[in-house]
């Protein structure tokens, strides 16, 4: 069968059936279409029938060549590839999986970095300094910030917050996470408060059920680059961080939850982790932690 035809059933495949997260998709997509175009001007491949594993290992070993990938990046193209190659498996038009023999590199666990009690604190002041307060920017850039850091809820999940999904009884809001799987995150009632001051600000025709949460004066729904750009502003103002986007303050509440005595598994229900081993890293960064105080505190850590 035709390379391209199979490549488009994938990619409906997985956006209608597989519902992967738009992030995931657009990566996906982009990497098949890349190594689609390199074996058709290298080797003239049409059909699916011709490919063998040199003609993945071709495209990886230029890839690296030309654009010096980390490890992770290695790890992601293969991943897409073998989903692709999975996928016309299952549909029989390949007989065998040429992807399955390509070597994944191994990548090093890096540490989550979050910010300290005292720094996340501060970035309510931090808005306050640079916002006229009771403007609607404030009102909007601090309702992300407190989103973010008292729920821990993703970039996308944020965005796609709705009026309906808030439960004012019960104290808690409705997520939508990666693959389309809801849960429920509980809130406190300061932050109750603020999305309530923030609803009423906000003009009637704006806080319809489905409507968006968080929007802009002209009632467009915040995007993404809004987000993005909010919270690396204000954590400039509090951090030295290299790393300053919104998943610093996800880690941030994962962090501040384990050092205050939660247990993994209700901080994996809360972040929405599928696998246990995935909350496990912000173990690393007690123990890290445990190791500084010991050496600071101790009179012989030095020896």
């Amino acid at each position: 069968m035709n390379i391209a035809i199979v490549i488009a059933q994938f990619n409906r495949y997985i956006r209608y059936e597989k519902r992967m997260s738009s992030h995931t998709l657009l990566a996906y997509s982009e990497d098949i279409s890349s190594w689609y175009n390199y074996i058709t001007a290298q080797y003239g491949l049409e059909t699916m029938e011709e490919v063998q594993l040199l003609h993945l290992r071709s495209w990886l070993i230029m890839l690296l060549n030309e654009q010096q990938l980390q490890p992770a990046s290695v790890k992601r193209k293969i991943s897409s590839l073998n989903s692709f190659f999975k996928y016309a498996l299952r549909q029989e038009i390949i007989t065998k999986n040429p992807a399955r023999l390509l070597q994944v590199p191994k990548v090093p666990v890096r540490l989550p970095q979050y910010l300290e009690a005292g720094q996340a604190a501060a970035l309510a002041d931090a808005v306050a300094k640079e916002e006229e307060v009771g403007s609607w920017k404030e009102r909007t850039d601090q309702l992300i910030l407190d989103l973010l850091y008292q729920t821990g809820i993703r970039r996308s999940e944020l965005l796609g917050l709705r009026h309906m999904d808030i439960d004012w009884q019960k104290k808690e809001i409705r997520v939508l996470g990666k693959r389309n799987k809801e849960r429920i995150v509980p809130i406190g009632d300061s932050l109750l408060e603020s999305i309530r001051n923030y609803i009423n600000f906000k003009s009637p025709e704006l806080c319809n059920s489905g409507e968006k949460l968080l929007t802009l004066k002209t009632g467009r729904p915040v995007s993404t680059t809004y987000v993005y750009r909010v919270v690396h502003k204000y954590l400039s103002a509090v951090t030295t961080l290299k790393k300053r986007s919104p998943h610093i303050l996800r880690h941030t509440f994962a962090t501040q939850l384990l050092n205050n005595g939660a247990d993994l598994s209700a901080i994996q229900k809360l972040l929405g982790h599928e696998s246990l081993a995935a909350t496990q890293v912000y173990t690393h960064i007690n123990i890290e932690k445990l190791k500084d105080i010991y050496r600071q505190t101790h009179p012989r850590s030095s020896e």
